[in-house]
C-alpha cells in the first residue's frame, strides 16, 4: 500500500541551488554535505554488503561538493572547502580523486596540515 510507503528524505546534496550563490553560503554547503555524507564515504570504504548503494551515495555527495567548490572566487575560502572534500574522498579510501584534489590547494598551510594528517597524499 502506498499510504505506509515510507519516503526517504532528500539528500542535501540533490537539493537545488538557488542560484546566486555567494562565497560563504558555497563554503556553509559545502561543509553541510560533507558531514552529512560523512557515514556514506565510511560506510562505501568498508568492505559491507550495502557498500555499493553508499559508495554511490558519497560519489554523488563529493560530485556535488566539488561543482559549488569550482564556483568559489576566494582562495582560501576554496582551498578549505577543498579540504573538507579531501576528508570525504580519504574516508571513503578514494585516494585517487582526494590525491588530485590536494593537489590543486594552494595555500600552503592547509596543504602543510593535510600533509601531516595524510602523508600519503604527497606521494
Amino acid at each position: 500500500m502506498k499510504w505506509f510507503a515510507r519516503r526517504e528524505p532528500a539528500d542535501i546534496w540533490d537539493q537545488p541551488i538557488q542560484l546566486p550563490i555567494g562565497d560563504i553560503e558555497a563554503a556553509d554547503r559545502i561543509r553541510n554535505i560533507c558531514e552529512a555524507a560523512r557515514a556514506n564515504a565510511e560506510a562505501a570504504g568498508a568492505a559491507t554488503p550495502a557498500g555499493n548503494r553508499e559508495r554511490e551515495r558519497y560519489e554523488r555527495a563529493a560530485r556535488a561538493a566539488m561543482e559549488i567548490a569550482m564556483k568559489i572566487s576566494d582562495d582560501l575560502m576554496r582551498d578549505d572547502a577543498v579540504r573538507r572534500i579531501v576528508d570525504l574522498c580519504i574516508k571513503a579510501g578514494d585516494m585517487k580523486t582526494a590525491q588530485i584534489l590536494y593537489r590543486a590547494i594552494q595555500a600552503a598551510r592547509i596543504r602543510e596540515s593535510m600533509q601531516k594528517d595524510y602523508p600519503e597524499l604527497g606521494q
